[in-house]
């Protein structure tokens, strides 16, 4: 056995980015809800409402808009995210004075995984950005916004360099890296406070899949009911940018609650709970048995 920081990288990359993908296929429709009621809650009475007016309006395509920025995002979030995962955990163990190969509370591996979303967020925001302005195209268009298009991947993708040059490709990372990192403190400690309790004192590796699942769902909701708001700005900021320039997060905030009050930044919050758990139980899932399979083949500990 041996210990190769280069090859437990790209495990890590490579589980992230298997993990990320099954995550999209699993909850792409319940994401695309979860943005249409977040940047236009008026059009719509709740998930049923949003799910038949979409239904009717572009049919069952229109859940998967935003697929491949989907895929991209995610794909690229969660190689970054567990990767750095990695790094990080050996980061606070050095910062508290432990062997390289001794085990992290739950506490500290919250604390790693929040710092790994720092960097996640870099690769997220771009291919987050695309994606949600495809999931909302029909809505800016009906309301006048922005003029019919044909609305494909590269058309947004040029609109925003040619409106605001490769920097328009951040807007809203404050607003990511706001929720990105106190959101993932609670979705690696949810998790790992959830694998100690299917364990009951047997090793958390030695879980099987449906334990696994349930902590990944558990870490998902836990994740979602603290950043959810600063996602709702982040999704206006986001998607309203496309018809000129938007206030920043604070500005945002304020006129949201002003206009519509509190409850308008919690739009679309049951459609993602419902993704919660399919969503990010898959992701775990795929993440973990992959990144095994890998470590064992390489033998790397």
């Amino acid at each position: 056995m041996r210990s190769n920081p280069a090859i437990q990288a790209a495990i890590d990359l490579t589980a992230g980015a298997l993990g990320g993908t099954v995550c999209v296929l699993t909850g792409q429709p319940f994401d695309t809800v979860k943005v249409k009621m977040q940047t236009f809650p008026g059009l719509y009475k709740g998930v049923t409402d949003c799910c038949l007016k979409t239904y009717s309006q572009v049919g069952l395509r229109g859940f998967y808009k935003g697929t491949g920025p989907a895929l991209m995002a995610y794909v690229a979030e969660n190689s970054v995210l567990f990767m750095c995962y990695g790094f990080c955990q050996q980061f606070v163990r050095k910062m508290v004075g432990l062997d390289k190969q001794a085990k992290l509370s739950d506490l500290q591996t919250a604390t790693a995984g929040s710092l790994a979303s720092a960097f996640a967020a870099l690769a997220l925001c771009p291919t987050e950005l695309v994606k949600c302005r495809l999931q909302t195209m029909y809505e800016m268009e009906m309301s006048g916004k922005v003029a019919k298009s044909r609305s494909t991947v590269w058309s947004v993708v040029k609109d925003i360099l040619r409106k605001d040059g490769p920097w328009g490709f951040y807007h809203g990372l404050s607003s990511t890296l706001l929720q990105e990192v106190p959101g993932y403190f609670f979705f690696f400690g949810g998790y790992e406070v959830s694998r100690s309790f299917f364990a009951s004192g047997r090793s958390k590796d030695e879980l099987g899949p449906v334990p696994l699942m349930l902590s990944g769902g558990i870490a998902g909701i836990c994740l979602w009911l603290v950043i959810f708001p600063v996602d709702c700005i982040k999704s206006r900021i986001q998607v309203l940018s496309m018809s000129g320039k938007q206030a920043g997060f604070i500005g945002t905030l304020l006129s949201i609650v002003e206009s519509e009050g509190i409850v308008a930044l919690y739009s679309g919050l049951s459609a993602t709970l419902i993704r919660a758990f399919p969503a990010n139980g898959s992701l775990v899932l795929a993440y973990e048995y992959s990144r095994r399979r890998m470590m064992s083949q390489f033998e790397v500990y």
